[in-house]
């Protein structure tokens, strides 16, 4: 583990040295390629990939060997859906070939592996887009074929045009020897003067902490830089030597002269996006560039130098209608102003789908909108497994919810028996969110709404901060939990990214208290737990206090509606002289462990309570078919309205998610949980609203064998509870709050 350096050279913040990975060894991509392979050009295999169809290209070109590809995964899904991508690993890094002829990094050697990958992949012209240094294989592409490019886009393009210091290394031989034998002044070797091969030797990943730090300027960027350095390591010293070290290498100054004949060879339309805050190219530059070639100028506040990673949702609108201009499409404008016919009232509903909670309580706050507002029409932009639940109540699903990046299947993928470190899973889910927040606004940008609903959609909430002039109608968000916390092994690093977040959002509300119209604490203040959001950030409850309304708890049913428990046990075919046991883990796959552990217990379990019947719920997204059987036990898939089967059952076992443990609790039926190992929001908010509500038998997944399981099975299966009363009118308070908005 490395130090992360700011721009004084002072550490802030361990960061772990191989960037961020999944427990797979990559990160959940939002899209994958429909096509990829390997070009061979003089010796030297280059890697592409391909996405989506069609003749209208934009090719995303490397930058600077000291990354790869994966610096456009915040504009891959979305230009996929619009056009067909092309993207292409440079030599030096990622899948392509490593190199240490210097020759063989000259910008015109890189516009020709261009062309190779342009030829492999029947791309005859397209929208080519570059950053920094790819601006100088841009231009001698377009000086070696201009008719292959159609459109030209620039983010923080190396054109060094004005006059700076940088005349001083077109003196001959200046920039061999700096590079080779820099000075060891200290100031100036913490400074530039750390872009040297001297210092690359000796300690690579300091250099590359520091060169991605600079990069990343705008504040909160922890998991940008991590990302970003993680994709420098995959490179090594000698192979980025080689990337600099020739007289003709595209990172290399350029003279003022050379740089307008550059520029006056583009013959087409040009986009130069420039972050205000960049400090590795200069902004007048980039305005340079822009006025030469006639472009237009996105300039981006509070952005740096990788702007389309930090800032991509102006970026991708602006790059998005340039692409359109130039291939000649009528574009859309980006406020829609289209109602329904017939005037009634809309609105989008955005929920979570990382679990079933969010979909029942969802639901049932609809249902009392509805009742407010009988003509309001709402539609659900949801993924698996919200949609089986609103499939089942005959909700309206948004056909555009088809293309979102699956948030489900990427927390599947960040669990391992019975772990999951939600936090991490979260942050790492940063390209899914970003490629759902995109698929948002296509939908609003062609369909108007009046009212936007947000219940813990992250993407939502977080990008319409970071974008508050995208926001055109009221927004409601609704979570249960305030605030990420570190757990107890997290270390010093993860004390500070969490808090880091959390600082994030703080930030946010302070600067656009605008974009939240309503923000409702699905629950009570006394829910919440007794921690401070950060050193030096408020305690938990009073910044939640002061920022949001409060609905309790929203059951999704009143347990009144039930009826006599024994009438709903003979509907359900639960016999009086059965012991009924419900074992179910909520909407995702991450239960399966669970389940195994509790299928082993089964047989202790029957020994000790003759009488017993276990049901286990395998749930929407575990195939039952997957897991053990015993004579006597029955494994059913996903089951509509299990709290029905809840409520008639004299015991459950489940995991540690707040729906179903409140569910239980306002049912007073006896249940044992299991947190998620590492699961902050399980291990603490849960708990702690648990404990406040005197609910439940609290176990240990690694501290309970099948026969431990087995005895708490016996102990408290049909024993009398005495839980606090949960209220039953929490989706009535949130609908007239939402209603008002309307």
């Amino acid at each position: 583990m490395s130090t992360a350096i700011d721009e004084e050279g002072t550490a802030v913040a361990p960061i772990p040295a191989a960037g961020s990975t999944h427990r797979n060894g990559e990160q959940s991509r939002a899209r994958y390629p429909d096509a990829e392979g390997f070009v061979e050009r003089d010796g030297q295999r280059l890697f592409y990939e391909v996405y989506g169809k069609g003749e209208e290209t934009v090719f995303l070109l490397p930058t600077w060997s000291l990354v790869h590809s994966r610096h456009w995964k915040m504009q891959i899904p979305y230009f996929a859906r619009h056009f067909r991508v092309v993207t292409m690993d440079g030599l030096g890094n990622g899948r392509s070939d490593r190199c240490r002829d210097p020759r063989r990094y000259r910008a015109a050697e890189f516009a020709r592996d261009f062309l190779a990958v342009m030829d492999a992949t029947g791309t005859e012209r397209a929208v080519v887009v570059s950053l920094s240094t790819g601006a100088q294989y841009q231009l001698a592409l377009a000086r070696i074929a201009p008719e292959r490019i159609i459109g030209a886009a620039f983010i923080g393009p190396l054109f060094p045009y004005a006059p700076s210091y940088l005349w001083l290394l077109r003196i001959p031989g200046i920039w061999r020897l700096i590079f080779r034998r820099p000075p060891r002044i200290r100031r100036l070797y913490r400074w530039w003067l750390r872009y040297n091969a001297v210092h690359w030797r000796e300690d690579y990943p300091a250099f590359a902490e520091w060169f991605i730090s600079r990069c990343f300027r705008e504040p909160h960027s922890t998991k940008a830089i991590e990302d970003g350095v993680g994709w420098a390591l995959e490179t090594d010293p000698e192979t980025l030597i080689a990337t600099v070290f020739d007289g003709e290498s595209g990172g290399r100054p350029v003279g003022r002269r050379a740089l307008r004949a550059m520029a006056k060879d583009l013959h087409c339309p040009v986009l130069v996006a420039s972050g205000k805050l960049d400090k590795i190219t200069p902004p007048q530059d980039h305005r340079a560039l822009a006025r030469l070639t006639g472009g237009k100028l996105e300039a981006v506040d509070d952005a740096g130098h990788f702007l389309h990673a930090r800032k991509p949702v102006q970026f991708n609108l602006a790059l998005r209608d340039f692409s359109e201009d130039v291939f000649g499409r009528p574009r859309k404008p980006r406020d829609a102003n289209v109602y329904r016919p017939d005037g009634r009232p809309r609105a989008l509903f955005i929920s979570s789908p990382i679990g079933l909670g969010h979909a029942q309580r969802d639901v049932a706050i609809a249902r009392e909108l509805r009742r407010l507002n009988p003509d309001l029409q709402i539609d659900w932009l949801a993924q698996d497994p919200v949609t089986r639940v609103l499939e089942a109540e005959g909700e309206r699903i948004h056909p555009a919810s088809a293309h979102l990046a699956n948030e489900s299947q990427h927390i599947e993928s960040e669990s391992a028996e019975h772990d999951l470190h939600a936090f991490h899973a979260i942050r790492r889910m940063d390209e899914i969110l970003a490629a759902n927040f995109m698929l948002f606004h296509d939908v609003v940008r062609d369909e108007r709404y009046n009212l936007w609903i947000g219940d813990e959609a992250w993407e939502l909430d977080y990008y319409l901060h970071e974008n508050p002039r995208e926001k055109r109608v009221p927004f409601a968000w609704l979570t249960d939990f305030v605030g990420f916390l570190p757990m107890q092994d997290g270390g010093e690093r993860e004390n500070f990214v969490t808090a880091d977040y959390n600082a994030d959002m703080v930030d946010h509300i302070a600067e656009h208290p605008e974009v939240r119209d309503l923000a409702l604490f699905v629950g009570n203040p006394d829910d919440i737990v007794s921690e401070r959001l950060g050193p030096e950030l408020p305690m938990i409850r009073d910044w939640t206090e002061r920022h949001f309304d409060f609905t309790g708890y929203v059951t999704g049913f009143d347990p009144a509606d039930l009826g006599d428990r024994t009438r709903l046990r003979a509907e359900l075919s639960y016999g009086d002289d059965e012991r009924v046991c419900i074992v179910t883990v909520g909407g995702s796959g991450v239960g399966a462990d669970l389940l195994r552990r509790v299928i082993a217990a089964f047989p202790q379990a029957k020994e000790r309570v003759p009488e017993l019947r276990m049901i286990v719920v395998a749930g929407p997204r575990i195939d039952p078919r997957s897991l053990p059987s015993h004579a006597g036990l029955e494994v059913v898939p996903y089951v509509h309205n299990l709290y029905r089967h809840l409520a008639a059952c004299d015991l459950a076992v489940v995991q540690g998610g707040l729906t179903t443990a409140m569910e239980l609790t306002a049912q007073k039926r006896p249940f044992i949980y299991f947190p998620l190992s590492h699961h902050f929001e399980q291990n603490f908010h849960v708990r702690n609203r648990l404990e406040r509500y005197g609910a439940g038998r609290r176990m240990d997944f690694d501290d309970s064998p099948p026969e431990r399981i087995a005895a708490a099975i016996a102990e408290e299966i049909g024993c009398d509870v005495n839980y606090r009363d949960v209220e039953i009118d929490g989706a009535a308070r949130a609908a007239r709050s939402l209603a008002e908005l309307l």
